[in-house]
């Protein structure tokens, strides 16, 4: 049943960037060195942190709508888990820019998964779209 772990780690996925999210307003309203991180707006650690809480939320959100989309449509088994394991690869964007973020690890995990959630989108849709009338063609 291709697309629960997609459903599963997307929300994962979605919860942990949302606590990332609420450290990043913590960080701005209330944070003793507030005035700090405001300054650092469009650099350093605050840009590359607000990267990964925006990609890790959206690509969470896209997990899930590829999990329930495969759980949905006809699509062949083998295809279907293709589009899967290509759209939790793209989970490695975010990881890829914490990565980055804490330990300076180059990106290329940010690519890689950047690549690989853009496959697996343009993929599914091709599924989507070649079915007719709740079949395969």
């Amino acid at each position: 049943m291709e697309g629960r772990k997609n459903v599963g780690w997307g929300f994962v996925f979605l919860g942990l960037f949302m606590a990332a999210g609420l450290f990043l307003g913590y960080m701005h309203d209330i944070a003793p060195q507030r005035e700090q991180w405001i300054a650092q707006y469009a650099s350093g650690t605050h840009f590359e942190s607000r990267m990964a809480h925006a990609h890790g939320g959206l690509f969470g959100l896209i997990n899930v709508a590829v999990g329930l989309a495969l759980l949905a449509l006809p699509i062949p088994a083998s295809r279907a888990r293709g589009i899967s394991w290509l759209a939790l690869a793209g989970l490695l964007m975010p990881i890829g820019i914490f990565l980055h973020l804490l330990f300076g690890v180059p990106p290329v995990l940010v690519f890689i998964g950047g690549a690989a959630m853009i496959v697996a989108t343009l993929w599914l849709g091709r599924e989507a779209l070649r079915l007719r009338g709740g079949a395969p063609s």
